[in-house]
């Protein structure tokens, strides 16, 4: 049980586009409601903005959200934020989506890249490697998950502290656990359900993504997924 004055931080490095936050909330939003449990307290930093929480007793875990950054550009807050994560008590737990996939990895030794295998988009299903890990930490062994993502970036090369968790041809460093440390991260994106993730990504249908590659992801996306399990091994990881 969390004191009072615990709490875990969640940090929004992204914003949904104009007009799917009106619908379905923040980031932020999504990984509380989806996370919440008894005695649990969340707050959210604007760490696009340049807010990180600080080095204290009561900072019990950290939720780095997905962003459309890239953690090689060199903006001011990334920078921060990377060396905040070096910085932080190795006993602390800390989960990051997508962006906080690839902030955790560049951070602690890591390298990250924008693909030459261009966007993944839709359901995609990753090939679960640590299966002892996998069963300890979602309650069930499994030898796949798969989850919705939408990315550029990939993770490609793991820092000496990382083992993959679970991975694809495609998305070879899907899923890291940290041993030095305790970090747990996911490029896909469990917090999104099946209809933000869809709208999302036909906001971008034609802009930024391929249309007809869209069109086929959002098809992917009626397929049943394991966000839940997700969800669940990483609320356990945040308790522990």
């Amino acid at each position: 049980m969390m004191r009072t004055d615990d709490y875990i931080a969640i940090l929004e490095t992204g914003i949904p586009p104009a007009g799917l936050d009106a619908t379905y909330g923040s980031y932020a939003d999504m990984f509380s409601t989806l996370l919440a449990g008894e005695g649990r307290a969340f707050r959210v930093f604007k760490t696009l903005a340049g807010e990180l929480p600080p080095h204290d007793a009561q900072l019990k875990g950290v939720v780095i959200t997905g962003s459309p950054a890239g953690v090689y550009e060199g903006d001011p807050w990334i920078i921060a934020l990377m060396e905040w994560l070096r910085a932080l008590d190795t006993q602390t737990p800390v989960v990051g989506i997508c962006f906080g996939h690839q902030v955790m990895a560049q951070a602690w030794g890591g390298h990250v890249e924008k693909s030459p295998k261009g966007w993944g988009v839709g359901l995609h299903e990753y090939n679960v490697q640590a299966h002892d890990l996998w069963q300890t930490l979602a309650g069930k062994g499994a030898q796949t998950i798969a989850c919705a993502v939408t990315h550029q970036d990939q993770v490609v090369k793991l820092p000496d502290n990382a083992i993959v968790l679970a991975g694809s041809e495609f998305t070879p460093h899907g899923a890291i656990y940290y041993t030095g440390r305790k970090g747990l991260s996911f490029q896909c994106h469990p917090e999104f359900c099946e209809d933000f993730a869809s709208e999302l990504l036909i906001s971008r249908r034609g802009i930024r993504i391929d249309a007809a590659l869209v069109d086929q992801a959002v098809e992917t996306l009626k397929r049943p997924s394991h966000r839940h399990d997700l969800l669940g091994a990483i609320s356990k990881f945040l308790t522990v």
